[in-house]
């Protein structure tokens, strides 16, 4: 067995993603029995209650196309974007986004509107990593962040 039949373990297709949040989902309703990933998946997916139809039916979730043109969403690139910086916050990681989310957090009132911020700076510090094709910048990324948490 080659190391490569291990990269689908690391790299999730979009079919296992759409997959794991529709069983979230599913079990959450269900009462089923759910991994410690599950139930943050299925909180943040209680959160966002406009994403519950896509979530119910898993032929459909994954058959889904999500134009960003035709101003529909893609629930779970959302809904991956939370679970990655859940995951970040908890291990601090990038370090320092612990204590800026927890400034910005604080500042809102909403742990859920300062995920939505720090969305913004994911994304602008994928986006500049893509085009300039160099390394995630996790300084700049906390720098954004801290930025949001102390202008009103």
């Amino acid at each position: 067995m080659g190391s490569s039949d291990n990269s689908a373990m690391f790299t999730p297709s979009q079919n296992d993603v759409r997959r794991f949040f529709c069983e979230a989902f599913r079990k959450r309703r269900e009462g089923g029995m759910m991994t410690p990933l599950e139930i943050v998946a299925a909180d943040w997916i209680g959160e966002h209650p406009e994403y519950h139809d896509d979530l119910s039916d898993l032929d459909a979730a994954l058959a889904a196309v999500f134009d960003v043109e035709a101003g529909r969403a893609n629930p779970f690139l959302h809904l991956s974007m939370h679970l990655s910086i859940s995951e970040q916050i908890s291990i601090d990681q990038p370090r320092g986004i612990r204590q800026a989310f927890d400034l910005l957090a604080a500042r809102r009132g909403s742990t859920h509107e300062a995920h939505h911020e720090v969305m913004e700076c994911l994304g602008q510090m994928m986006w500049e990593s893509q085009r300039s094709g160099r390394p995630p910048d996790g300084e700049k990324y906390i720098d954004c962040i801290q930025q949001r948490a102390t202008r009103d």
